[in-house]
């Protein structure tokens, strides 16, 4: 009981801290220099916050494209954005790491959106990168095996105030450490997926 009880109470101090830290950010004063008001927000017409990734988007079918995506109140000064989207329960049950399914950068601060099936190009042709995830360069489709239970495939939106001089062959920990100090804005969206039976 003891130890549930100190569990609860570190939890809760952990979720404190970064609600503080998100709202110091928010009104200017973290390393980015965020702005105030509404936090900027991640979408797709594809599926709902939370919601399942239809097979189109994933492995389950032999040519998986990648869903519209689509954000608002964004950062004044944005000048590019960072696309990460990864699979985090592959460590949280027993795997060595979260699996890596697509990341691009220099996203024009212009752009509000991305339209579905991008080419898996390194370059696009409004000079987004687009880095190698754990197999390839592009979007690679969630793959989540029928036996598991549903994993949380996680797309994580940044507003940088600044575009990042890198090339294609960026690692994901090059995009995060240049990043680290440009970063004004985050959104988050989260789909399940696991294989049909």
């Amino acid at each position: 009981m003891l130890k549930k009880t100190l569990y609860a109470v570190a939890v809760l101090a952990l979720a404190v801290g970064g609600a503080l830290s998100q709202d110091k950010g928010g009104k200017g004063g973290g390393k980015g220099g965020a702005p105030k008001g509404p936090g900027m927000a991640l979408s797709s017409p594809d599926f709902q916050d939370g919601g399942i990734i239809p097979d189109k988007f994933t492995q389950a079918d032999p040519m998986p494209v990648s869903p519209r995506l689509e954000w608002t109140n964004v950062p004044p000064n944005t000048e590019s954005f960072v696309l990460i989207m990864h699979d985090p329960d592959n460590a949280l049950n027993g795997g060595t790491d979260d699996v890596l399914h697509w990341i691009m950068f220099n996203i024009p601060g212009t752009a509000r959106g991305l339209a579905g099936g991008l080419p898996t190009d390194a370059t696009l042709p409004d000079g987004t990168i687009q880095a190698k995830g754990i197999r390839n360069v592009g979007y690679m489709g969630p793959g989540n095996a029928a036996i598991n239970p549903y994993h949380h495939y996680t797309l994580e939106l940044y507003a940088l105030n600044a575009k990042l001089t890198l090339g294609p062959d960026a690692t994901r920990a090059d995009v995060m450490k240049a990043m680290d100090t440009h970063t004004v804005g985050k959104a988050v969206l989260v789909g399940r997926f696991k294989r049909p039976q």
